[in-house]
């Protein structure tokens, strides 16, 4: 038999990841420009990791897995000092990370943009 425990966290979870994806932040930059932003797919991949589905938010947005260790990586810096004092650890995830934001943006607007002629 599947504990009362079990089945009262999944609902939980199903309503929390329910209200989550129905109050998603809207992108002012999309909102004005009507382009993705680089940050366009953050809160829908994370949402899917959430539920367990690491295809489905690669696919939504590759730097989030990334993204999150290294902000889990910069709190556990914070509070037990993990980093030197040159923080080379800290340089080369910002290099890191910032890098693959900017190569995902690039090919998901070409992947975008690769049809699109312009009309003269």
């Amino acid at each position: 038999m599947i504990p009362s425990a079990y089945i009262q966290y999944s609902c939980s979870n199903l309503v929390f990841i329910k209200w989550l994806q129905e109050h998603l932040l809207p992108c002012p930059f999309k909102y004005i420009t009507g382009i993705d932003c680089p940050g366009c797919g953050f809160q829908r991949s994370v949402i899917a990791l959430i539920q367990g589905d690491l295809h489905k938010s690669l696919q939504l947005y590759p730097p989030a897995i990334p993204l999150i260790l290294f902000f889990a990586y910069g709190i556990a810096d914070r509070r037990f000092n993990l980093d030197t004092k040159n923080s080379l650890v800290k340089k080369t995830g910002y290099m890191t990370v910032g890098t693959i934001i900017l190569v995902s943006y690039c090919i998901k607007m070409y992947g975008i943009y690769k049809g699109y002629k312009l009309s003269i």
